[in-house]
């Protein structure tokens, strides 16, 4: 049974290694610098959270997800940031464990509308097909400065 808790100061060398293949999995490259400050802002707790998943007692899955406002409808939203699950124990729950475990958080936060982004080409699509609605046609830009 998967068992999801809220990160504590406890759960760091866990952790990490979890968010670091998190990065590795999307390619992406944070220095030592950007852990530590996400770490203390996962252990303030508002508007950033972060989950652990464990399964007989090993963390083996992460979330880390930002409350925050709506803009034309009342109450506010929450953006599932990060989803991570070892791979050894991927199709097991443990995705789906932790973003209803989120999604129940955010709701009981004030926070009713869960949302996130993923690849096009990901794996996980087919579990999260399941989970929520796909907005067709959506395209993600990130501004580039410069």
């Amino acid at each position: 049974m998967v068992e999801i808790s809220l990160l504590t100061e406890s759960d760091r060398t866990d952790w990490e290694p979890l968010a670091r293949g998190h990065h590795a999995h999307f390619g992406t490259r944070i220095n030592d610098e950007g852990y530590e400050q996400t770490w203390q802002r996962l252990l303030e707790g508002q508007p950033t959270r972060g989950i652990a998943a464990r399964l007989d007692g090993r963390m083996v899955g992460i979330a880390h997800y930002v409350f925050h406002a709506a803009v034309w409808r009342p109450g506010g939203r929450c953006y599932l940031a990060d989803l991570f699950v070892d791979q050894e124990v991927r199709r097991r729950g443990v995705a789906t464990a932790l973003i209803r475990w989120v999604a129940r958080d955010a709701e009981e936060h004030g926070y009713p509308r869960l949302y996130w982004n993923t690849l096009a080409d990901a794996p996980a699509r087919a579990l999260y097909d399941q989970l929520a609605e796909f907005h067709e046609g959506l395209i993600l830009y990130a501004y580039r400065r410069g």
